[in-house]
């Protein structure tokens, strides 16, 4: 067979789990049900970050980025995956594939670098209070957001030419239920030792490299916190950063797992499962974890809810 590029057949088959059709319709109904609960929460972070005044901090400025990174992140996914498990096509365009990888990848490592800014707002916040807001101003905020975005879709776009440079012969069977990178090298018919060198190297920038910042910002905190004589300055600290702290294991946890293990051990069962998790199911708690774990939310909530009840 001639060793031709992708561009020369009509796109993939993303088999996901057409081995278990059992599975795909229970996958369907419940992904269907995750994929709303994901856009009513995180819309709602959204607004009311926008609509209510005690939100207007920086905190809430990245969370409300955050919820629409998420909101992005799982309509660039969701849809095309519930068409698959709904229906008997499985296939998806090859201009469609280099768009979701991108769009995906572009997304997932943008909140990677948030969540390390994040952790940066909370240092500053618990132990730089007196100068918290002189700090984090409006300009640097804005700043380190449009940067999170440069450098998340700068990482996309290098990672989506490596791999859609690689010849593929002709296969075009993708065992994953989405196009993402560990699926796609396995596709390749020649040897991606240099490739996976520099996927795990960009890798280990995007994923490590704010692990470690967000690991001392929290280690400075702990120590601050510590330090209050005040318990209910304790609380309140620890339940505002406890949420980032919760939101930060989840995501960069699986992602780790995904992207930072040799091929050689990477097994396609686990991987779509692992992906399932930080794709659809962390976008979908997340809110959840803000609300439930954070006071000016709840109050937030509360004050919507009130004054349209009012209203009536």
């Amino acid at each position: 067979m001639d060793q031709k590029n992708d561009s020369s057949f009509a796109g993939f088959i993303l088999l996901g789990f057409s081995d278990r059709p059992q599975l795909e319709l229970i996958l369907f109904v419940v992904l269907l049900i995750f994929y709303v609960f994901t856009l009513l929460g995180n819309t709602t972070i959204i607004v009311l970050s926008h609509l209510n005044p005690h939100l207007h901090t920086p905190m809430y400025f990245f969370l409300s980025i955050l919820s629409f990174l998420d909101l992005c992140y799982t309509t660039s996914i969701v849809p095309q995956l519930l068409v698959n498990l709904g229906g008997a096509d499985k296939s998806i365009s090859y201009g469609g594939c280099v768009v979701q990888l991108y769009i995906s990848l572009g997304l997932g490592s943008t909140e990677c670098v948030l969540l390390g800014v994040m952790a940066f707002d909370r240092y500053a916040a618990v132990c730089r209070p007196l100068h918290y807001t002189v700090i984090m101003h409006p300009r640097l905020c804005a700043l380190m957001a449009s940067a999170s975005w440069v450098i998340g879709f700068a990482n996309s776009l290098l990672q989506t030419v490596l791999i859609f440079l690689l010849p593929l012969c002709g296969r075009n069977k993708l065992d994953h239920f989405l196009c993402e990178v560990p699926p796609l090298l396995k596709l390749a018919c020649v040897d991606t030792t240099r490739n996976e060198s520099e996927l795990f190297f960009v890798g280990v920038l995007i994923l490590l490299i704010p692990v470690t910042l967000i690991m001392f910002s929290y280690s400075r905190i702990v120590r601050a916190v510590l330090r209050m004589k005040s318990a209910a300055g304790q609380r309140k600290a620890f339940e505002t950063c406890g949420s980032h702290l919760t939101v930060v294991s989840l995501f960069y946890g699986t992602a780790i797992y995904a992207y930072l293990q040799p091929s050689s051990n990477y097994s396609q069962d686990q991987g779509k499962f692992v992906s399932l998790f930080y794709t659809i199911i962390t976008p979908m708690i997340n809110p959840l974890i803000y609300t439930l774990r954070n006071k000016d939310v709840k109050e937030a909530i509360k004050k919507v809810l009130w004054k349209d009840y009012g209203s009536r």
